[in-house]
């Protein structure tokens, strides 16, 4: 069983930007040994290469969040790789805003698929593992949009609302296993830069660039999660820059 001060074993999904990345390396940087996935392997190789550069180790495999045997291959190949998997976060995420009147189905459907589902795939692929083992965590990344719904936002706050939903429910299934929801406020990162409607994305932007936090800050939250002893579990971490108010 791994003491939860030693390095562990960390798999990140959507880790090529923002959150992901910065999570990277702040765990790296604490030891511990991080696999990296996204679809934009050519950023994570760069990732890896500047990890290692610094001292830390890392892989990389391509992942798609939305595909289960993906998912599944991700996270049962680190275990053959290493014999465990001591941390999972469920980072990957988009936000395509609009109202709903707009109709933009296809967005709907994408945040549904990467959002939850992508999330639900994660713990899919990780929890017999971490179960058999008798240690693990697993750490899902909502937003302050899982505690508040915002015009333009309906379908992205309700996906988040479900994320927060299925983390309580797992953290009161589990006694052996840790769970932990963070959730972000404005970060700086690239979630308001593809999708939605036009207009709604460039406020969005703005705000975020405004009054946004580092991806660092989320980072170092995260760390702190999973740095507590073995018998702490920190169940949720809700954090905004000071500015966001």
């Amino acid at each position: 069983m791994e003491d939860s001060a030693g390095s562990k074993i960390v798999l990140i999904t959507g880790s090529s930007s923002g959150i992901g990345a910065a999570t990277a390396r702040r765990l790296a940087a604490d030891g511990h040994h991080v696999v990296l996935g996204a679809r934009r392997v050519d950023r994570l190789a760069a990732l890896v290469d500047e990890l290692r550069a610094a001292g830390g180790t890392a892989e990389h495999h391509e992942l798609d969040v939305t595909s289960r045997d993906s998912v599944l291959s991700f996270v049962g190949g680190a275990h053959e790789r290493h014999g465990r998997v001591d941390v999972l976060v469920n980072n990957a995420g988009v936000m395509a805003l609009s109202t709903l009147d707009a109709l933009r189905v296809d967005e709907w459907d994408q945040m549904i698929e990467v959002n939850l589902r992508g999330t639900l795939y994660g713990i899919t692929a990780a929890l017999p593992l971490m179960r058999a083992q008798g240690t693990g965590h697993i750490v899902n990344i909502g937003s302050t949009a899982a505690y508040r719904v915002d015009p333009t936002a309906a379908v992205y706050c309700a996906t988040k609302y479900a994320v927060r939903a299925l983390t309580e429910g797992l953290r009161q299934e589990s006694r052996d296993i840790r769970v932990t929801l963070v959730s972000p406020g404005y970060t700086h990162s690239e979630l308001t830069e593809r999708g939605g409607d036009p207009a709604v994305r460039a406020a969005a932007h703005a705000a975020a660039e405004e009054l946004g936090m580092p991806a660092s800050a989320v980072a170092d939250a995260i760390a702190h999660a999973i740095a507590q002893p073995g018998s702490v579990d920190v169940n949720e971490i809700i954090m905004r820059s000071t500015a966001q108010g």
